[in-house]
């Protein structure tokens, strides 16, 4: 995998193992109140960002400019944001991370949308060659 697809690639991997160790704890003590911010970890980070990798790494084409750079950029803050901030609003000390990682994460969809929207399918790896 190159280009804008390894860096999705790399997050997801790390996002899992995170999300498997955290899972691991919480199991190991028995305490799962901050279980919303691992299912997030789990669900924005493995899930979202090994789809966006393998998007780019089948298309081609689609990761290249700066809009897929801002996309690899919103995400890397919406994870940075809102993973913590769960914990943080769960816990009673503050919403502010949790609300700025989430209009993070909408922000990086968004771009996602935009990129699949201008991406030419012809290009894709996946498509035949006649």
């Amino acid at each position: 995998m190159n280009g804008i697809a390894r860096p999705f690639m790399l997050i997801a991997v790390v996002c899992a193992l995170g999300g498997m160790v955290w899972g691991i704890q919480m199991s190991a003590s028995q305490d799962h109140l901050l279980s919303p911010a691992h299912g997030h970890l789990n669900l924005l980070g493995w899930v979202s960002c090994s789809i966006y990798a393998f998007y780019y790494h089948l298309v081609p084409g689609a990761g290249e400019g700066t809009l897929p750079r801002l996309h690899l950029a919103a995400t890397v803050l919406s994870l940075a944001l809102l993973v913590p901030g769960i914990p943080l609003a769960i816990l009673e000390q503050t919403e502010v991370l949790a609300k700025a990682g989430s209009l993070a994460a909408l922000a990086s969809m968004l771009l996602f949308g935009f990129v699949v929207l201008r991406s030419r399918p012809e290009k894709a790896a996946f498509v035949h060659q006649r």
